[in-house]
């Protein structure tokens, strides 16, 4: 989603954008309009001019109202609000187009940068949506599955106590039958698990702490191990199952996956047009220039190189 501006900045650059366009329908003259995208509609006039649909979802995305490709309802109060702010852009534009403020250098320069990332944003949008599709996200992702090395993990449940000699205790009831998860409901003083019966969930023994690694490393599923000292006094662990890590869902790693195939597309394009590209930086720094996206486009790219997705994840 694109970061919210400030109003003064948005109304800014819907200015300077309206007047470009103001100019570009002052050449065109008169004749029918006809709907720039498909399923448009005409929602106003100002002088004549037509405000579609599509331009105000356009200015609710570059508000950070809604995400790109978002429904935002012509019924509903925020495209009312938002139509007002497009219908108040046209009127401020036409007004300095009247007064001939567009023929000043500073706003040639800064309708020129306006224009400059309306069509990088534009390429960009066009190469991500062409190269980011359903076949390279699962591509990626059938890729990192077979890079990926799956440790083991346990599901088990514990009940802690403050001394040994509680532990000891416990530890008689359950070998004389008696309920883990009763007994963790009714003598454990982990508040995480006690209340669950005990339960650890899934885990893999590397995220606990190293006398659950001594004490589970050869339980078998249905045994019961310990009492063995704890942080917070002493725990007896039953396992229920020991298993493969599950690798993560294709739906849960398909954001990191599109996140991570989008910078690539774009920090191959910026290369290859730098490459065939005359640019000379007149400044000095401290880094050599590297090829990055540009801060305002795309939308959909994130700031940084994200790491490929890995092919294990969240626990069930």
């Amino acid at each position: 989603m694109a970061a919210v501006r400030s109003s003064r900045s948005v109304l800014l650059v819907g200015v300077m954008l309206a007047a470009a366009l103001a100019l570009a329908a002052c050449g065109r003259g008169g004749g029918a309009e006809h709907a720039p995208e498909r399923g448009d509609r005409a929602v106003a006039k100002v002088d004549g001019q037509t405000v579609w649909s599509s331009d105000v979802k356009r200015e609710a995305v570059a508000q950070g109202l809604i995400g790109e490709g978002e429904p935002l309802d012509a019924s509903s109060d925020l495209f009312r609000r938002v139509l007002d702010e497009v219908v108040d852009q046209r009127l401020l534009a036409g007004e300095a187009v009247k007064r001939k403020l567009d023929k000043d250098p500073i706003a040639q320069r800064r309708l020129s940068a306006a224009r400059d990332r309306v069509l990088g944003d534009m390429l960009v949008e066009s190469v991500v949506s062409d190269a980011v599709n359903d076949n390279a996200v699962r591509g990626l992702y059938q890729e990192q599955l077979k890079l990926a090395k799956r440790s083991e993990e346990i599901h088990a449940r514990q009940i802690v106590v403050p001394n040994a000699a509680d532990a000891e205790a416990i530890r008689k009831l359950l070998a004389s039958g008696g309920s883990f998860e009763a007994l963790a409901m009714q003598r454990s003083t982990d508040a995480a698990t006690r209340f669950n019966g005990g339960d650890l969930g899934y885990f893999t023994i590397d995220v606990m702490p190293q006398t659950y690694d001594a004490a589970l490393k050869t339980a078998k599923p249905g045994q019961i191990v310990g009492p063995f000292p704890v942080e917070g006094g002493f725990a007896l662990v039953k396992v229920e199952d020991r298993r493969v890590e599950q690798p993560i869902a294709l739906e849960a790693a398909r954001p990191q996956i599109v996140r991570f195939l989008t910078y690539d597309q774009i920090r191959d394009l910026l290369e290859k047009l730098r490459g065939r590209s005359k640019v000379q930086v007149l400044v000095k720094t401290d880094t050599p220039a590297t090829a990055i996206p540009p801060a305002d486009a795309p939308k959909v790219a994130p700031a940084a190189p994200p790491a490929p997705p890995p092919a294990t994840g969240a626990k069930p």
